[in-house]
C-alpha cells in the first residue's frame, strides 16, 4: 500500500509539472497505478498517447563558447521538453532551457581549454 501512494504522488508531480510547463491540464488516476512487477508500457504506446509527438534534433556542431544553439518544433507544435549535450575535452553544458515562446529548445556550453565546444540540442514536440 505504501508503494502505491508513492507512485500516485510521483504521477501527480509529473502531471503538475506537465500542466505548469505546457499549460495543459493533466489528471493522474491512482487506480491506474499498480504495485505489481509488470513491465512498463512500451514507448510506442506512450508516443501514441501524445497527439503529434515528434523528437527534433539539432546534430552536434562546434560553436564558440557560450554561443546559443536553438532547435524549433515544426509549425503548429509546441515544445513539451528538451535537452542538450556538450561534447569535447572538458566540455560543460552551461544552459539547456525552452525558448521564450515555447516553440523550441536552447542550449549553450563551453570548454575551459578551447574556444569552441560541440553542442547537440533536442526538443520534444506535440500538437498545440
Amino acid at each position: 500500500m505504501m508503494l502505491r501512494s508513492k507512485r500516485a504522488l510521483g504521477a501527480g508531480l509529473l502531471a503538475a509539472a506537465l500542466a505548469v510547463g505546457t499549460g495543459w491540464a493533466v489528471q493522474a488516476n491512482a487506480d491506474d497505478l499498480t504495485t505489481d512487477n509488470s513491465p512498463a508500457r512500451d514507448s510506442a504506446s506512450a508516443v501514441q498517447a501524445v497527439d503529434g509527438y515528434q523528437l527534433v534534433t539539432l546534430p552536434n556542431a562546434n560553436v564558440p563558447n557560450f554561443q546559443r544553439r536553438t532547435v524549433y518544433c515544426p509549425t503548429g507544435k509546441k515544445a513539451l521538453g528538451g535537452g542538450a549535450e556538450a561534447q569535447g575535452n572538458d566540455a560543460i553544458l552551461v544552459g539547456s532551457f525552452p525558448t521564450s515562446d515555447g516553440r523550441g529548445w536552447v542550449a549553450l556550453g563551453r570548454q575551459n581549454a578551447y574556444s569552441t565546444v560541440g553542442i547537440s540540442v533536442y526538443v520534444i514536440c506535440a500538437n498545440a
